[in-house]
């Protein structure tokens, strides 16, 4: 009975405990890269901490300075045609006005011609209540002077 304890013990510990297995693979992956390799990764690695030093030092510092000379020319050339859409904005506003206004302007034209006319036909009544009030006067003198010419013989 102790042997089948001692047996259930040991593939408990192997099932569940895995620190050897995995010592194991650690030692076989350091003993793979340090010596079968011959250092094989490490000259990679160490290579690719060259290009990205390099990368830092050089190439950044000139892609930022070009950047930057194109995105200040990228915004001058908005702000050009900002300035240039705001202007055509402008002018159209201005059309639109100009056109209400040259609207208005012959809407005023037109009250003023009506104006004349009307004032035109209301002279011409003032001007024929005139000449009959003329008229009626004449008469009414001529008709006094009749009169007046027959009291004159007496």
């Amino acid at each position: 009975m102790d042997k089948i304890a001692k047996d259930v013990g040991d593939i408990q510990s192997r099932l569940i405990d895995h620190r050897p297995v995995v010592q194991g693979e650690i030692r076989y992956f350091v003993r793979e890269f340090e010596e079968k390799r011959g250092f094989r990764e490490s000259r990679l690695l160490d290579n690719l901490n060259k290009m990205v030093v390099e990368t830092n030092e050089q190439m950044l510092p000139k892609c930022s300075e070009h950047m930057h000379q194109h995105l200040f020319e990228a915004l001058t050339r908005l702000e050009a045609a900002n300035h240039m859409s705001q202007r055509i904005q402008q002018r159209a506003l201005d059309a639109q006005q100009s056109t209400q206004l040259q609207v208005t302007i012959d809407r005023r034209k037109e009250d003023w011609d009506e104006f004349l006319k009307e004032q035109q036909r209301l002279k011409e009544e003032v001007d024929e209540e005139h000449a009959k009030a003329v008229g009626r006067l004449s008469v009414m003198y001529s008709e006094m002077k009749k009169d007046l010419a027959k009291f004159s013989r007496f």
